[in-house]
């Protein structure tokens, strides 16, 4: 698709709405996945932490 201007691009052919909804539904999954690794990954690297301080006792 060529577009003409700026606007034509971000409105995209009259689908700006869907296109871009989502592409931001798709970066919101993508930084909720991204954030909820990081947290097991604390609560993993913690949970062996305690083991081990519990095997050191």
């Amino acid at each position: 698709m060529i577009w003409a201007s700026w606007s034509d691009f971000w409105a995209m052919g009259g689908y700006a709405l869907y296109v871009w909804g989502s592409y931001a539904v798709v970066a919101m999954g993508l930084l909720l996945e991204v954030r909820s690794a990081v947290l097991r990954q604390r609560r993993a690297i913690a949970h062996i932490h305690d083991q081990q301080e519990d095997t050191d006792l």
